[in-house]
């Protein structure tokens, strides 16, 4: 079977819970068994996911797939703290893998993590502009230029929280542009030419291929973003749930983590 996932707006992430389910068939596509015929996984397995992991993410859910066919891998894609607040208000999850443990705890203290979340890698921003750097851009500096079209995630998000205190750490007054509801919008405006720079994570960058081009940012060392995973309280299919948390903190997990450019705690 293919994975099927979905990116969730902010504004679709407060406002309208029925897109939750990332399938086709919205919410009532969450519905699940635990086993298939034969004994091993089964049903559908939902993942809330921060945006950041998607490439990775989907790679693994299919390998889970491939292991156990009947088993259906579904992921809702989005910025952590719209998904965070998706979970808090009743959505049908398995799984929560935050950027950030701030988000995760907004999960953990409404009581809804079944045991401790597990911090299975972590994050840096960089800049990311596009092939050819046309604007120039050579550091965190640059990003204060009145001219330069910027795109950040919003603050609420954690790469747009961990900007924050990238630009204070620097000492840089950056005037964004456009906040963006996660981390592949704001790549996605570098990638079609609608900005100068972006300041996403380093992985995002690696994703983005030749597109783009990364600029590293020595000041992000003091913002970077662990990030926890947990199954959920009521996840409707928890052994799977479990079965692809294990597959994440994996030796094999750990080196697709890695090899996306994440670093591995």
């Amino acid at each position: 079977m293919r994975v099927r996932s979905s990116v969730v707006l902010v504004a679709m992430a407060l406002g309208a819970l029925s897109a939750c389910g990332g399938g086709d068939d919205g919410v009532a596509a969450t519905t699940t068994t635990a086993t298939s015929d034969d004994g091993g996984l089964g049903g559908t397995l939902t993942v809330f996911a921060a945006a950041s992991l998607t490439d990775v993410f989907t790679d693994l859910g299919e390998q889970l797939e491939a292991g156990h066919p009947g088993l259906d891998v579904r992921f809702t894609f989005a910025g952590s703290s719209a998904l965070a607040t998706q979970v808090t208000q009743g959505a049908p999850a398995d799984v929560f893998a935050s950027a950030n443990e701030s988000q995760m705890a907004v999960v953990t203290e409404a009581g809804l993590a079944d045991g401790e979340p597990q911090v299975f890698a972590a994050n840096v921003l960089q800049i990311a502009v596009p092939a050819g750097n046309p604007a120039g851009v050579t550091g965190l500096a640059d990003l204060a230029r009145e001219e330069l079209a910027l795109a950040v995630c919003a603050p609420q998000v954690p790469c747009g929280a961990a900007a924050e205190d990238v630009f204070a750490a620097a000492g840089v007054e950056a005037a964004p542009d456009t906040l963006e509801e996660d981390v592949r919008a704001a790549l996605t405006k570098v990638e079609i030419g609608e900005v100068d720079a972006a300041l996403v994570y380093t992985t995002d960058v690696t994703a983005a291929g030749d597109a783009v081009e990364g600029i590293d940012v020595p000041e992000a060392e003091r913002a970077v973003n662990d990030y926890p995973v947990a199954v959920l309280a009521d996840a409707p299919n928890p052994q799977a749930a479990a079965a692809f948390v294990e597959l994440v903190r994996s030796e094999e997990g750990q080196q697709a983590l890695a090899a996306a450019g994440f670093r591995i705690p």
